[in-house]
């Protein structure tokens, strides 16, 4: 891998915008497929069924999918003065998507990578995020311009979350992210392993359906943590095209209950309270 940029100047207008949001927290996935954005949108709903007040920025440009997965489709952000307000989700949680920006929901972006730093900077900078406790921020799938941008961009990270399927091919990408966030100096808090078996809803029974034991191996390689394992519920999919965020529609389920360990760890870790 080429050698990382030095580090950025983070400009005196992003400082300032964001000086009230206490933590932020990074999803990022070395590969498109393993369920970032709906692992970002419940972490983000899990924080606040904790009583935080909670945020989620998309800076997916490309593919801006939170609108899709919190219900907030078709809605479009007011000003306050010179500041862009976020649009309010469930449970008050603060929500900023390229998709809120698009005339229509399925609009195509066709923007080069300078326009994509751009509008990076101007979310960080010129949305009213308000006093917040965690902002969660979904980033693009992969390694490149935008990742850098946005990791550069950020005053305090508090760390970056990895997500990946127990899939070798994916874990393989996620290593790759690791490495970057690495040379980054930015503190990582963890590799998540997403889509970890599917339990039988007829019989019980587990099955592996993407192997095991790969993101627990790149985490000991690394010396990361392994923050935990979402299984596969066919629910959270019926559920996020329906708008619905799976934490708090069945919040006594397996795979709300891992969320909620994930979230606990996190808070833990880091530090986070009111």
């Amino acid at each position: 891998m080429a050698k990382v940029m030095s580090a950025v100047i983070i400009p005196p207008e992003i400082i300032e915008s964001m000086k009230n949001v206490k933590h932020k927290i990074v999803v990022l996935s070395g590969k498109g497929g393993v369920g970032k954005t709906t692992v970002a949108t419940n972490l983000a709903m899990s924080f606040s069924k904790l009583g935080l007040q909670s945020g989620i920025l998309d800076v997916d440009i490309y593919g801006p999918n939170v609108p899709k997965l919190l219900g907030l489709e078709g809605q479009h952000p007011e000003t306050d003065g010179q500041k862009i307000k976020p649009i309010l989700g469930p449970m008050g949680i603060k929500v900023m998507s390229m998709g809120f920006l698009l005339k229509e929901v399925d609009d195509a972006v066709a923007w080069r990578g300078p326009l994509v730093s751009r509008a990076i900077s101007q979310f960080l900078s010129d949305v009213s995020w308000g006093d917040l406790d965690v902002l969660v921020v979904d980033l693009p799938p992969g390694t490149g311009d935008e990742i850098l941008s946005i990791l550069q961009s950020i005053p305090d990270i508090s760390g970056v979350v990895i997500v990946s399927t127990p899939q070798e091919v994916a874990v393989l990408d996620a290593r790759r992210a690791i490495q970057l966030v690495k040379k980054m100096s930015v503190p990582i808090l963890g590799i998540l392993e997403n889509m970890s078996e599917f339990i039988c809803p007829s019989c019980g029974e587990a099955h592996k359906l993407y192997g095991e034991g790969a993101a627990v191996q790149a985490a000991k390689e690394y010396s990361i943590d392994h923050l935990g394992t979402l299984p596969l519920d066919p629910r959270v999919i019926t559920l996020s095209d329906e708008g619905t965020p799976f934490v708090v529609k069945e919040p006594d389920s397996t795979v709300a209950k891992k969320f909620e360990a994930v979230v606990q760890n996190l808070v833990d870790k880091i530090g986070i309270s009111k």
